[in-house]
């Protein structure tokens, strides 16, 4: 099944299974962008970000939230 097919099915939900389609694809997404910081994580693509933080924070440019 293509993208356009995916498209016209979904407009021909009902309201009450649109919904839970959006929801389950906001959960979906969550877990898809949790998985790739975890990788970015664990392949230090993100060291030099997390340095700068907390050099900014070590020189007190860091506020409470």
């Amino acid at each position: 099944m293509g993208i356009q097919e995916i498209e016209v099915a979904i407009t021909k939900l009902p309201i009450g299974q649109l919904s839970e389609l959006l929801t389950w694809l906001e959960e979906h997404q969550a877990r898809l962008w949790d998985k790739q910081i975890e990788s970015d994580l664990e392949e230090g693509r993100l060291d030099k970000i997390l340095a700068e933080v907390d050099a900014e924070y070590d020189a007190g440019l860091a506020q409470s939230l």
